[in-house]
């Protein structure tokens, strides 16, 4: 209302059209110079549409066409115009110019229509009309779209109700018609209406006579109008980019989206290539609505599949059929077929379809790789699958590293397959594959790959399944991998043997571990294992003998193999490893190693004793090994900085060794070089024992210390003895020897005895071991015919008379059955003997007899008058002895033989004629003399004694005394 509070006048036409005239001239300059973003130009055209729209309403009422209208009608065809010119821009502020153009041109032109417009001016106002209120309602301009629709909707009803009865405008009428019922469609559904939208939207679709008229761009416009909306309420059934699908929207959708492709489904798309990707984009449209309503409807997903396939079957002879857009859809129908449970080979079909047309990245391989696990549960399509991806890596040249991924992608998925021997295949066939190509594993991957390897080995190992252990172990053997060398598949090897020896099946570990080089140590170790469990002890004494000194040896092993030989009570084995940990100290480094050594020893030692106990012992080799250790623990004490710290251990060792030489003594025979060693070893220990013992030493190991150097000589000689018996002739060498060990046990013991090491109780027992020692060397010197030591031997004073007798029967003894003794060695003997027989006055009478008669014979031998006069003496003492026990009986047989009576006799008769002959009267008579004593012994003797007297007599008348 006016301020005067009246109601405003109604403009005239008239004034209407000045008003318009004036904006006009005043907004078109603008117009033309480009300056469309000023505020006015909207403002001043939406204003003109405003008097426009008023001007229209007055002249209908008139019912009269105004002069004016056809001004108005061609400033609306410019405006129209103008408003395609500034639509070139993009910007909000062109699209709103343009869509205050495109109103005002459209309110001009309603102006200028005439109030019964004919066909023509319909079709063109409704599809200005229609156009319009689409520019509107795309700016959210919703009123106004709103109003301008009503308009077009009263010029679509006035051109329905005009008859065509000659189709002259049927197409155009169809086209126009569709325009605006789409346009009314799109913003009912702006707006919210979604209702309108669908009676808009089955309107346009249902009359497919309408439909036929349409144009190919027509029919692709409605489409992709309807497509729109679809995916719409598509995108409206995700909330928060997380899938949360309403079910009743998708239907929706679903219909919507079946609308446009009934639409272009009719149409050949082979030529146009925008109709084509139209048609492929509501199909995919399609599938996804089927694809998130297939809850309700699992048909849906059948529908689903399609679409899929025959979007799929459009593009896979295309040129951009590797697209990301495209790959989706393979995706799509991946997603689809899974969820109506399809078998494995239609999933595989789907997944070689994916891998056919992948672009190589790191995140394309990773969403394949990361959809595999989702299909976990498929074992083998998953193997295959990933197989195929390797196939398509090398034939296509994928990166290195794509190669890589997928083959470590393969081992973990072929470690939780079921079937054990279906999974190996599967790996070695991949690796063939890539063997065949002369692909290189770098050395990164190689160690992922076998680590894999090992890992799931290990697990097979740990829960029993050995020979499926032994599998995958093997697995890391294989050509691919040798970038990491030998030594990897070395280990590989010793994996699956150690596997296949906790199965017990010891032939194919033999086998395996043979493949490995014999230069390590660890390889050595699991071929020690074989044979031990084999019991083939030979056959792992040199698997430990090998191991000491092969490459990478760990000490650890060894340790690991005594303990084992110990569980199994393999002495020899056990003996042969603790010698092969001895070898492994390094004695001179430090002072911890000669007590371990020490420690070892004594192992090696108490084993050895052990083992000499068995009865089918070897005892050539264990005696050998128990002096060569015996001769270490010397050496360990001799090179040791602290031999005080060992003094236990040697007390320890030379008690065993002595021990051990005693009861060889009862239980060995033929063996006396071999217990001499050990006395001779026992005896260099107590020596050691008694220079660095830390306490004072006891008597009785000096006694022990003569008991052993005696012992080992006295051996040494039995054993010579025996040698001579059963051999002709012998090195003089060896005989040297033997006086050399014989003379040092001698000196030892006369050192001790000197030294006064030893009681007044023990001095008997060593003073008789010096006799004998004596005895042993008069025999070794004689057979070296080295008389002059035999001599001194023999003429060496004793110091004690108990012993001495002994001694020089024992001098005599040997001397006399030696045929190469000289005379005059042989007589000392024997005068030695004899003096201590008389000196004694205790003897075997049978053997004085005998020594007194070869002494009688070397002394009248020489046939020399002192001689003779010596002889004599032994005779007289001959009588002596007869006198006193010429009547000793033993058993009825005298002590004192008859025939050596009877040779007494008849010597001492035939050297008194010898005399007598010779004119030695007084020398004679005394032979004589003891001849017819001697007479008193023998049988018959008185006619004996009396027949020398007379013999005596006529001899003596014959030859006068000179």
């Amino acid at each position: 209302m006016s301020p005067g509070g009246k109601k405003s006048r109604a403009r005239s036409p008239q004034e209407l059209y000045d008003e318009i005239k004036e904006l006009l001239i005043k907004t078109k300059p603008k117009l033309k110079d480009g300056t469309t973003r000023d505020e006015t130009i909207t403002r001043d055209l939406h204003k003109i549409a405003s008097l426009a729209q008023t001007f229209t309403e007055q002249r209908l009422k008139s019912s009269k066409k105004s002069q004016l209208s056809d001004f108005l009608d061609q400033e609306g065809v410019s405006l129209w115009n103008a408003s395609g010119a500034v639509r070139q821009g993009s910007a909000h502020d062109s699209r709103v110019v343009v869509a205050a153009l495109r109103l005002a041109g459209f309110r001009l032109m309603e102006a200028g229509l005439e109030p019964k417009p004919e066909t023509e001016a319909l079709l063109h106002i409704l599809q200005i009309a229609s156009k319009t209120g689409a520019t509107l309602s795309e700016l959210g301009h919703n009123d106004t779209a709103s109003g301008v629709l009503s308009c077009a909707a009263k010029y679509e009803e006035a051109l329905r109700n005009i008859d065509d009865t000659s189709g002259t405008n049927q197409q155009a009428r169809a086209c126009v018609t569709a325009v605006y019922l789409s346009t009314r469609m799109e913003a009912a559904w702006r707006e919210g209406n979604e209702g309108l939208a669908a009676f808009m939207a089955d309107k346009v679709t249902e009359n497919d006579g309408r439909l036929v008229l349409l144009s190919n761009h027509d029919r692709e416009t409605l489409a992709t109008k309807l497509l729109d909306i679809g995916k719409s309420l598509l995108r409206s059934c995700y909330q928060d980019n997380k899938v949360a699908p309403e079910e009743s929207k998708a239907n929706e959708a679903i219909r919507w989206m079946q609308k446009a492709f009934s639409v272009i489904e009719p149409l050949d798309c082979t030529a146009n290539a925008g109709l084509a990707e139209l048609k492929r984009s509501v199909l995919r449209s399609l599938a996804r609505g089927y694809f998130l309503s297939s809850s309700q409807d699992p048909e849906n997903l059948i529908r689903a599949e399609t679409a899929l396939e025959e979007v799929i079957a459009t593009i896979d002879s295309s040129v951009d059929n590797v697209s990301s857009e495209y790959q989706q859809l393979r995706w799509m129908k991946l997603a689809v077929i899974k969820r109506r449970k399809a078998g494995d080979t239609v999933l595989l079909q789907a997944l070689q379809a994916i891998v056919d047309n992948l672009t190589y990245s790191e995140s394309n391989l990773t969403d394949v790789l990361q959809e595999l696990r989702t299909l976990s549960q498929h074992h083998q399509l998953v193997t295959s699958t990933i197989q195929y991806c390797l196939h398509r890596a090398l034939q296509c040249s994928w990166s290195p590293d794509a190669v890589e991924r997928l083959l470590i992608s393969l081992i973990f998925h072929c470690s939780k397959d079921d079937q054990h021997d279906r999974a190996i295949q599967d790996l070695h066939a991949s690796f063939k594959e890539l063997r065949d190509v002369e692909f290189e594993l770098l050395k990164a991957p190689a160690t992922a790959c076998i680590t894999l390897l090992w890992q799931y080995g290990d697990r097979h190992y740990h829960a029993g399944r050995w020979n499926q252990a032994a599998d995958w172990f093997t697995c890391g053997t294989h050509s691919i991998f040798t970038s990491l060398g030998p030594v990897s598949s070395s280990k590989c090897f010793r994996k699956a043997a150690l596997a296949h020896l906790k199965q017990k099946d010891y032939a194919h570990a033999g086998s395996i571990i043979r493949r490995c080089p014999d230069t390590e140590a660890t390889t050595q170790y699991v071929k020690f294992l074989i044979a031990v469990h084999q019991g083939l002890e030979d056959e792992a004494i040199n698997t430990i003998r090998n191991m000491v000194h092969a490459v990478n040896f760990d000490r650890k092993m060894i340790l690991l193999a005594c303990r084992l030989a110990h569980d199994l009570d393999m002495k020899n084995l056990l003996l042969n490893v603790l010698k092969a940990l001895l070898e492994t100290l390094n004695l001179r480094e430090n002072v911890g190693n000669s007590t371990e050594a020490m420690t070892l020893v004594r192992c090696i030692i108490r084993l050895i004793v052990k083992l000499l106990g068995e009865p089918a012992a070897d005892l050539n080799r264990l005696v050998a090994a128990l002096l060569h250790h015996l001769n270490i623990a010397v050496t360990i004490v001799e090179s040791c900085e602290q031999p005080a710290m060992l003094s236990r251990d040697v007390s320890w060792l030379w008690r065993t060794a002595y021990n051990c030489a005693i009861q060889a003594c009862s239980d060995w025979e033929d063996r006396e070089d071999q217990i001499s060693d050990i006395f001779d070893a026992a005896r260099r220990l107590l020596e050691l024992y008694t220079v660095h013992a830390t306490v004072d030493v006891d008597q009785a190991i000096y006694i022990y210390l003569v008991n052993a150097s005696f012992a080992s000589a006295s051996g040494r000689v039995m054993s010579f003895r025996r040698l001579r018996s059963q051999t002709e002739s012998i090195d003089p060498g060896k005989y040297r020897d033997l006086f050399n060990n014989i003379n040092q046990s001698l000196q030892r013991i006369s050192k001790v005895l000197r030294e006064e090491k030893v009681s007044q109780e023990d001095l008997p027992r060593l003073e008789s071991s010096l006799q004998i020692l004596r005895v042993f060397i008069v025999e070794a010197a004689s057979h070296l015919s080295d008389w002059t030591t035999v001599l001194a031997t023999i003429e060496e004073p004793s110091r004690s008379d108990r012993d001495s007798l002994e001694t020089y029967e024992a001098f005599a003894d040997a001397l006399w059955e030696d045929k190469h003794c000289p005379i005059h060695v042989l007589f000392t003997a024997l005068e030695a003997t004899l003096h201590a027989c008389l000196a004694r006055g205790h003897f075997s009478l049978e053997k004085f007899a005998r020594w007194l008669r070869a002494m009688c014979i070397i002394l009248l031998t020489r046939a020399t008058g002192p001689d003779r006069s010596k002889a004599i003496g032994y005779v007289d003492q001959a009588i002596a002895v007869l006198e006193e026990h010429g009547d000793a009986r033993d058993g009825g047989e005298l002590l004192y033989p008859l025939d050596e009576r009877q040779w007494l006799l008849s010597t001492a008769y035939n050297t008194g004629l010898e005399c007598l002959h010779a004119s030695m009267v007084d020398e004679a008579k005394r032979w004589f003399e003891c001849s017819t004593i001697i007479c008193r012994f023998v049988p018959d003797g008185r006619q004996r004694a009396e027949k020398i007297s007379t013999t005596y007599s006529d001899l003596l008348a014959r030859y006068p005394t000179r």
